[in-house]
């Protein structure tokens, strides 16, 4: 009965999403999708490359895991990132956020989210927050940064971490809310449970949707569920948490991503197998059988330990990506450049005639790998109905970590009907 009701509140929404998607209720995707149609105009119309600001040389701080969300206005938007910078392998300074009231022009300079800091422990360790992402709330007029939290020991990644879990801090009319953990008493996440870097959707009634990848100790391969939770604009708090799905590849499923599309919901695993893999679900918490990414002509991608992330458009899903390449073939984990494709959501393959580069590969990944500037923690964004973003920062692990905060813009050559409307709301001062 839970189930039924679930599917029933999502999909007899006839007039939509508040967050910008398509009611449920209604598949939103043609036998055949716009974009195959013979004669039609590619739905990608162009990308740009910006650089937000430049660290390669050194003389600026070296900013990672950018992720963006829109804030209504009564003109433009206002983008809002939050990130922070890198200094080593998962090694990284406290949370901050900018925002843009220009559509991605000119940003306001990084300040610290003061309840996502650093904050000392017993034994002399820092608890810190990492993977954050950020996500306009309609109906409680805020947004919800969520990351999870990570422990360091002088300046580097402590390898014994302590249990870990979802923290997570609000942002309303200007102001930052207390550090919150996500709570989940569940035996099954004792070592771990996050949705660290994952996409989530918002609900018509202001319930989340998004995935754990959890696991009961250090040795046992992670599994991933979709979670539902409440979110009453102080708040997040689980209500239902769906049927695993499980890997004994290395550290198991990793980073799960989500988002709907055409009546359904589908999410996206990082995997340490040299794949990536995929799921679909009517509810979000029920999933078919994984299955690895590959293409329509059925060679699967080749892919190392990094994450994959949606970007919606109303005439297509695209996933936004890093694989193998004949020219990264020795940059760490293939993680430039960075790739996007449709996705043909009834076989859940990629269509391999629309894969395009988002952010190219600067340098030679095969001659001489250790001067490329990596970028596998990326963020896609739909910012209105001509234009969706990816965001990413660059760092170069064994040349000195310099890299630039960068921007694809992507154009679209027709309306995305996905993009919600954020110019009908009073403008919130940030």
């Amino acid at each position: 009965m839970l189930r039924r009701d679930f599917l029933q509140r999502v999909g007899g929404l006839a007039a939509g999403w508040a967050a910008g998607f398509p009611s449920l209720g209604k598949a939103e995707t043609p036998a055949v999708m716009a974009s195959e149609k013979p004669g039609a105009a590619p739905l990608i119309a162009s990308i740009e490359k910006v650089t937000l600001r430049s660290g390669r040389d050194g003389r600026a701080p070296t900013w990672f895991h950018p992720r963006t969300c829109m804030i209504p206005g009564t003109q433009d938007p206002t983008a809002f990132m939050t990130l922070q910078t890198i200094a080593g392998s998962d090694y990284f300074g406290p949370v901050h956020w900018m925002t843009s009231d220009d559509l991605g022009k000119a940003w306001s300079e990084p300040q610290p989210v003061p309840p996502l800091g650093r904050v000392l422990q017993a034994d002399g360790a820092e608890e810190g927050v990492c993977d954050v992402v950020p996500e306009w709330h309609p109906r409680t007029r805020s947004v919800l940064a969520l990351g999870h939290n990570v422990f360091y020991r002088g300046p580097k990644f402590s390898r014994d971490q302590p249990p870990r879990w979802p923290v997570y801090a609000v942002w309303r009319d200007g102001r930052w809310g207390p550090r919150r953990k996500l709570e989940w008493a569940d035996p099954r996440g004792a070592f771990i449970y996050t949705n660290n870097c994952g996409q989530r959707v918002v609900l018509p009634d202001g319930d989340i949707l998004l995935a754990f990848t959890f696991g009961s100790t250090k040795a046992q391969p992670r599994s991933v569920a979709g979670v539902l939770c409440s979110f009453d604009g102080e708040t997040l708090a689980v209500k239902r948490v769906g049927e695993p799905l499980t890997h004994t590849a290395g550290r198991g499923l990793l980073e799960p991503s989500l988002t709907a599309f055409g009546g359904r919901f589908f999410l996206t695993l990082r995997a340490e197998d040299q794949r990536g893999y995929v799921s679909s679900s009517a509810d979000g918490l029920a999933w078919s059988p994984k299955q690895a990414w590959a293409y329509d002509d059925g060679e699967p991608l080749s892919m190392s330990t990094t994450q994959q992330h949606w970007l919606t458009h109303s005439d297509a899903l695209f996933l936004v990506y890093t694989r193998q390449d004949a020219t990264n073939l020795n940059v760490m984990r293939w993680r430039s450049p960075l790739w996007m494709a449709q996705v043909d959501p009834q076989r859940l393959c990629l269509l391999r005639a629309t894969e395009r580069v988002v952010l190219p590969l600067v340098g030679d990944g095969v001659k001489d790998p250790d001067k490329v500037a990596i970028m596998g923690n990326f963020h896609p964004v739909n910012v209105n109905a001509d234009e969706s973003w990816v965001t990413v920062g660059e760092w170069q692990p064994k040349n000195g970590i310099h890299g630039d905060l960068l921007l694809a813009r992507i154009r679209w050559s027709r309306p995305n009907r996905l993009a919600p409307d954020l110019k009908a709301a009073t403008v919130i001062q940030p």
